[in-house]
């Protein structure tokens, strides 16, 4: 298959914000060009494209999965949807059965076992030792294979193939998410997934340094007697231009998702979608951290493409010398990029087999419109860059 690579990069102002805190609860920040810089982590902003994706509706839920310990509780319910007569109790046996066969280990919370022996309850449903992620349609197979066990799973899992079955089960038909963020599960190293998609750290193109926000609530029930404040604290803050970059091996991803949901379905047909959604959820995607405080819903002021086949290229060196303006970072951030995306594509780039396409606001951002071919929206963005994935997908190796 051809190597294919999507850069995406973004310029965003945000304002007074705290999209991502750090241990102290504090944002997050980097040395860059020998000053500090805002920052906001790459899993912070891929769990903002993740929800994103549900939360918009760019992918029919049958292409996304869960990230969960409750891997048995959600089984049992899959159990229970396919067949109601299954008691409760019962469905959560078989799940877990199932969920060990697939090779993941299970146990049941030792605080939550505390508890409900305090309580005098019942045994609380098992959970995987760590995080594991399931597509919906590994979910839904791993269901069918427990129900075809169910008169006795134990007996049923203790034959080799149906117990290779559940690994089988576990490892096919991938969801988008996982076919782009990849999967890790520490226990069973063969059903790994390689990431597709490589996320940078968003960092402020200027110096930044973090202010602190002291405040203070009133008691609504206080008398005209009882002076003073009901609480008071401080929340720390920055704000930013942020340079945003992600890289995206369509190759990886193609190899990742396999076939589609239906058997007449070209097999670039799911990649097109995937490659759409993405390009919509990293461009408008936002970490929600202290949003009820600070409302920072703001958009990119651009974003350029490239689809290439060369290795992937970021330009945040662009901004290793910070922005130093009186006024504001834009414009001159905007220039930078330009000119520096301009210089790396002719030393290192390959014009022949590269596309790129623009999308930006306002004049301040004009400069980038000369790197290639503007797009009036964001739907007319990822709709361009499926159609150019599809088409190059298609070409012989």
């Amino acid at each position: 298959m051809n190597r294919i690579f999507l850069d995406v990069h973004a310029l965003q102002t945000v304002p007074p914000s705290n999209l991502n805190r750090d241990d102290t609860g504090a944002p997050k920040t980097a040395v860059y060009g020998g000053v500090p810089r805002a920052r906001v982590s790459s899993q912070a902003w891929k769990r903002a494209i993740r929800t994103y994706f549900k939360e918009e509706h760019l992918l029919d839920p049958a292409e996304l999965g869960v990230r969960t310990k409750k891997v048995v509780e959600l089984l049992a319910d899959r159990i229970t949807g396919l067949d109601p007569s299954v008691a409760r109790e019962t469905a959560l046996t078989l799940a877990d059965e199932v969920v060990k066969a697939a090779g993941i280990k299970t146990e049941v919370p030792r605080r939550k076992a505390d508890q409900a022996k305090k309580d005098a309850g019942p045994v609380p449903a098992p959970e995987s030792k760590y995080l594991v992620f399931l597509s919906s349609r590994q979910l839904d197979g791993l269901a069918r294979h427990a129900l075809e066990g169910a008169a006795d799973i134990t007996a049923f899992l203790k034959s080799k193939e149906n117990k290779a079955r559940a690994r089988e089960l576990a490892d096919m038909r991938h969801s988008v998410d996982i076919g782009l963020f990849g999967r890790m599960v520490a226990d069973v190293a063969d059903i790994n997934v390689d990431a597709a998609v490589q996320v940078a750290h968003a960092l402020s193109v200027h110096r930044v340094d973090n202010e602190s926000d002291y405040y203070t609530a009133v008691d609504d029930e206080n008398t005209d007697e009882e002076t003073g404040a009901g609480m008071i604290g401080t929340v720390d803050f920055n704000s930013a231009t942020l340079y945003r970059y992600a890289a995206l091996g369509v190759h990886q991803l193609a190899a990742n998702l396999g076939q589609g949901l239906r058997e007449d379905e070209p097999r670039t047909e799911p990649v097109r979608r995937a490659v759409e959604a993405f390009v919509h959820a990293f461009v408008s995607s936002l970490p929600t951290g202290k949003i009820n405080t600070f409302g920072h819903h703001t958009q990119p002021d651009a974003v350029v493409v490239r689809l290439r086949t060369t290795r992937p290229i970021s330009y945040v060196a662009a901004f290793e010398d910070p922005v130093r303006s009186d006024g504001g970072h834009l414009r001159e951030a905007a220039d930078r990029l330009a000119a520096y995306a301009a210089e790396v594509e002719r030393a290192y780039g390959d014009p022949e087999t590269t596309l790129t396409w623009v999308l930006r606001v306002g004049p301040a951002t004009l400069k980038l419109a000369e790197l290639g071919t503007e797009t009036g929206t964001q739907r007319e963005l990822a709709a361009a860059v499926g159609r150019a994935v599809a088409e190059r997908l298609e070409k012989p190796a």
